[in-house]
């Protein structure tokens, strides 16, 4: 059995992150596997050789400058790493990295933002339905699945600081949340709730209205694993003391 510390953190733009500490956090916390969400850059704009901290990188940047984009940092080379999703129009975006591990497949996602508007609140949950797919045909391969990242969706009335208010907004709508419990019904575990089902944690907060000092925040950023590889989770820590972005990362403790 080993021990192994996963990490999930939106960054909002990691060539601020590297600004604001970044580079200190990971020195610190030192996960085997860093799983980051918004980076908001290519490969050839960061200017750090994370193999001098002892990772291996992969990236998945958008196509589009300045937007989106996920990046992993590994410890361990996975045995197999890919890009994007089964389902090609998804993939633009710079949204998904899969690895393939010893005992389980990781996900790391930046999942679609419904925005203000609603404008793609289709699209979203046409995202969530194509992961869902493809994790299940995983599971049912005998494979375990943990996913990651930015889900941009608060799912119970305790994940965000004013549920009322929200009953509107993307993020809060009730067929976002719907998606997340498709999940559930699925098989899949949110592992910090089961851990602990009363604890009100946030991992976003808006720049706005000073709403991290007074703790006005949404719990967006999770871990789901499928009930057969539940037993191997030993914890999960939401870090919502460490700034330099507008999400705090969130860790997941394993033995498998």
């Amino acid at each position: 059995m080993n021990n192994l510390t996963i990490a999930t953190w939106n960054v909002n733009g990691l060539r601020a992150g590297l600004r604001n500490g970044f580079l200190d956090w990971l020195n610190t916390t030192s996960p085997d596997v860093v799983c980051l969400q918004e980076v908001k850059a290519y490969e050839s704009q960061v200017d750090v050789d994370f193999s001098a901290y002892g990772y291996s990188a992969v990236w998945n940047s958008a196509e589009k400058a300045g937007y989106s984009g996920v990046l992993t940092l590994s410890k361990n080379l996975p045995k197999e790493t890919r890009v994007g999703l089964d389902e090609l129009r998804f993939n633009d975006e710079g949204r998904v990295i899969r690895h393939q591990y010893d005992s389980f497949y990781l996900y790391n996602i930046y999942f679609p933002n419904g925005q203000r508007g609603h404008d793609r609140v289709e699209y979203k949950l046409d995202f969530y339905s194509s992961l869902l797919e493809e994790c299940l045909k995983l599971i049912a391969a005998g494979k375990n699945v943990i996913i990651t990242g930015d889900f941009n969706t608060a799912h119970q009335e305790m994940d965000l600081a004013n549920p009322k208010e929200n009953q509107n907004t993307s993020g809060f709508l009730p067929e976002e949340r719907a998606a997340v419990t498709e999940f559930l019904d699925a098989g899949f575990v949110d592992v910090f709730r089961k851990l602990y089902p009363d604890l009100v944690k946030y991992t976003w907060w808006t720049y706005r209205f000073q709403a991290r000092k007074r703790n006005i925040g949404w719990r967006l950023d999770y871990y789901l694993v499928n009930s057969n590889f539940v037993g191997a989770v030993r914890d999960v820590i939401v870090e919502d003391q460490v700034t330099g972005s507008d999400h705090c990362p969130v860790l997941l403790k394993l033995e498998c």
